[in-house]
C-alpha cells in the first residue's frame, strides 16, 4: 500500500455520526432555551420596543434556533461531502460552524443568567 491510497474506511460515516449526534444535543439545549421562554413571567425583561413576546429571554430563544439552524446545514453539507469523498471541510463550514456554537454557548448562557 503507497502512501497516496489512502483508504478511509468508516472515518466518514464515524465522523458523520459524530456530527449527528452533536446536532441532536444542541436541539435539546434549544428546546430548554425555548422552554424558559415561554414559561417566563410575561413582563419581565421587555424591551421598550413593545413588540409583544420580545423580551431578552425571547432574543436567546431566536438566537439559539438561528444557530442551530446554521449547524443543522452545516452538518448537512458536511455530510454530503463525507459520503463523495474524502476532501477537508472548507473554511467557510469551519467558521460558520464555530461561530454558531459560540453564539448558541452565548445564547444558552444569558438564557441562565436571566433565568434567575
Amino acid at each position: 500500500m503507497t502512501v497516496d491510497s489512502r483508504d478511509p474506511g468508516l472515518q466518514p460515516e464515524r465522523t458523520t455520526l459524530a456530527w449527528r449526534r452533536t446536532l441532536i444535543s444542541l436541539l435539546v439545549v434549544d428546546l430548554f432555551i425555548w422552554r424558559r421562554w415561554l414559561t417566563a413571567k410575561s413582563g419581565a425583561g421587555q424591551l421598550p420596543t413593545g413588540i409583544p413576546g420580545l423580551d431578552y429571554q425571547g432574543i436567546c430563544a431566536v438566537t439559539a434556533a438561528a444557530a442551530t439552524i446554521v449547524l443543522g446545514c452545516v452538518v448537512w453539507v458536511r455530510s454530503h461531502q463525507l459520503h463523495h469523498g474524502t476532501e477537508e471541510a472548507s473554511a467557510v463550514l469551519m467558521l460558520a460552524s464555530a461561530l454558531s456554537i459560540i453564539a448558541l454557548a452565548c445564547a444558552a448562557v444569558a438564557a441562565i443568567a436571566l433565568g434567575g
